[in-house]
């Protein structure tokens, strides 16, 4: 009998932590510090604008605000500060706007659409869930994300990540069986119901929106560079902008938000900080993600937009004292568990590609 060649061994635990420490080292040293100084700015962005910005939406709601519509609008009222981000681009990188052809335009109408109608339906949930237990449940849009961006554009998925979208459904399983424990005593049980269906609602479009986004560079742009990236942020903002503009005047909410200010809490400066503060955060985070994508890749906006998650939960219980019963700590455990999960399955596909 022929003797086989020897087999290697594989590699223990230690090995492959040297491994990724001389490849993160490689890495480190393949960019100049101003890269790295730029990323992380950016990555601090994503990590305090987004949850920031969902405490204030909470904030309105708990200090008098009462209009769902006027809380999708701030979502995109600052997209005028993206829109000058863009333009120093143009000025600064001596780079020329993309032209507009019409499918490119409807794509963006299409998309400006889905977002003001995501942004709708995550104030229903803000209005009627905790902040907490919003951005838990929000956290399933990283599962429909996936699930839409393997239908329509193909992305594979392993069962790492399969693994990940299983657990962090048990996860919204479990807050759904803990209903009772966190709801506010102004909130009525089916208005609780509407909230928890409304946030999975929307972290599905939300879903379908990144996978259509990702679609839109496949078949349009070819190209996914900083201004390309802040293009189509501008001008799907500033459709959803439009479209909510639309909805809030048919609803008559202008007007109502001068009897919103003379009853909110802390009166009405402290309302047209809460609203001002919570567009500009909106737009940070947006640009951090942006400059993240541009800087690094989707894993790493994806890891950050991971991460904010359990940081919104936590920020909520310390500073707006939402409860966290022992099933909504299961619940954030499960959950970082399976992001942990999808985005070492990311991480492989990355790799491999």
């Amino acid at each position: 009998m022929e003797e086989g060649s020897p087999k290697k061994p594989s590699p223990n635990f230690w090995d492959q932590i040297s491994a990724a420490r001389s490849r993160a080292w490689e890495a480190y040293k393949s960019k100049p510090i101003s890269h790295w100084i730029l990323l992380l700015l950016s990555g601090g962005l994503m990590l305090t604008a987004f949850p920031a910005s969902s405490l204030l939406s909470r904030v309105y709601y708990t200090n008098g605000g009462k209009s769902k519509w006027i809380i999708s609008w701030v979502a995109v009222a600052g997209w005028p500060l993206t829109a000058l981000i863009l333009f120093l681009t143009y000025f600064i990188c001596k780079v020329s706007p993309t032209p507009l052809n019409v499918k490119l335009a409807l794509s963006y109408l299409v998309l400006g659409f889905l977002s003001a109608a995501d942004n709708l339906m995550y104030a229903y949930a803000y209005a009627y869930l905790p902040a907490s237990t919003s951005s838990l449940l929000a956290s399933s849009s990283l599962v429909f994300s996936s699930l839409f961006g393997y239908l329509l554009v193909k992305n594979k998925l392993t069962l790492s990540m399969i693994n990940g979208i299983v657990i962090i459904s048990a996860a919204m399983v479990i807050i759904a069986l803990d209903s009772n424990s966190d709801r506010y005593g102004n909130v009525t049980n089916s208005q609780y119901i509407m909230g928890f269906m409304w946030d999975v609602l929307g972290s599905a479009l939300h879903g379908l929106i990144f996978a259509l986004s990702e679609l839109v560079f496949i078949k349009y742009l070819g190209r996914r560079s900083f201004h390309v990236v802040l293009e189509q942020q501008v001008m799907v903002s500033s459709f959803a902008f439009v479209l909510t503009t639309i909805g809030v005047a048919l609803n008559n909410d202008f007007q109502g938000m001068a009897d919103e200010a003379r009853t909110f809490k802390g009166g009405k400066s402290s309302y047209y900080l809460v609203m001002t503060w919570a567009a500009i955060t909106f737009q940070l985070g947006v640009l951090g993600g942006t400059a993240v994508l541009f800087l690094s890749s989707t894993i790493l906006a994806g890891v950050l937009n991971a991460v904010r998650v359990p940081l919104t939960s936590i920020a909520a219980v310390i500073l707006l004292k939402d409860s966290m019963s022992g099933f909504k700590i299961l619940s954030l455990v499960i959950t970082v568990w399976g992001l942990a999960s999808f985005i070492c399955g990311s991480a492989s596909v990355s790799s491999e590609t």
